[in-house]
């Protein structure tokens, strides 16, 4: 196949995915709207400052777009991919002369396209109602670039490969989901992390989220803040090179792990 034509095929294939995700009322409420209304919540109940003239809703904003992209990237696809599976989708596309990239690159287009709009979604919500304050340089905003697409990248892959540890299409939820939720809780996603417990701490530094949002802080909090964080800094080379590593790992488990069929097909 002609090297032009697999990547016009993978836009198609993205265009399809998207359109498919945009179809599906559960997904569009769960993924978009969702943290819209946790920020609702948190905001209502949590309305001291963790700092002088930073409300915590400043923090918590933070903290529900690396979790979106956590979901948008991670969550979605480990349950989509089973059920897919499950019905024989991807059995019959393995079988058809069309590049097995192509399929990976629409997920990876659907989740990026996901991932851009719930972040646009929460900023213009966070600022209209609840004055959360943007960036105000542009080397800040090449931060927000780098961290969320190393972020999302590293999500999407470990997605992809964990979507074979489903059995079944009805199992992706149940396996992911606690997952997902647990990683939230203990990466300072719903609470200040350096107020979380040390072995608490210890676990989420293992895993992409706490190095997304801790990213994301340094470029929506005061530079004074960074002392407040584990190390005394903000810390983006660790980021950098944290979120790097889990985009190989979870590339590599892609290559090893990912089934096109389930295991009652042989």
């Amino acid at each position: 196949m002609s090297d032009l034509v697999a990547p016009a095929l993978g836009l198609r294939q993205g265009r399809a995915e998207i359109t498919r995700f945009a179809r599906s009322r559960e997904a569009v409420v769960f993924t978009v709207l969702f943290p819209v209304l946790m920020i609702v919540v948190f905001g209502s109940i949590f309305d001291w400052d963790i700092a002088p003239g930073v409300p915590f809703t400043q923090y918590f904003v933070v903290g529900m777009m690396g979790a979106g992209l956590m979901a948008t990237g991670f969550q979605n696809l480990a349950i989509q991919i089973p059920m897919e599976r499950d019905r024989g989708e991807l059995k019959r596309l393995r079988g058809t002369p069309m590049p097995p990239s192509v399929y990976f690159m629409g997920k990876v287009l659907m989740v990026l396209a996901v991932s851009a709009m719930l972040t646009v979604v929460l900023l213009v919500f966070a600022v209209a109602f609840y004055g959360v304050r943007l960036p105000g340089d542009a080397q800040r905003w090449f931060t927000f670039g780098w961290v969320s697409l190393l972020g999302v990248t590293a999500c999407t892959l470990c997605g992809i490969a964990f979507s074979s540890l489903a059995r079944t299409a009805r199992s992706g939820s149940a396996v992911a989901t606690p997952v997902a939720l647990v990683l939230q809780f203990i990466s300072g996603v719903f609470f200040e992390f350096s107020q979380l417990p040390h072995w608490m701490q210890q676990i989420a530094a293992l895993f992409p989220l706490k190095w997304i949002c801790q990213g994301l802080r340094s470029v929506f909090l005061p530079a004074e803040l960074a002392a407040g964080e584990p190390a005394g800094s903000w810390e983006l080379g660790r980021v950098a090179l944290v979120l790097t590593v889990w985009c190989v790992l979870g590339l590599v488990l892609c290559l090893t792990t990912f089934r096109w069929t389930t295991k009652r097909d042989g």
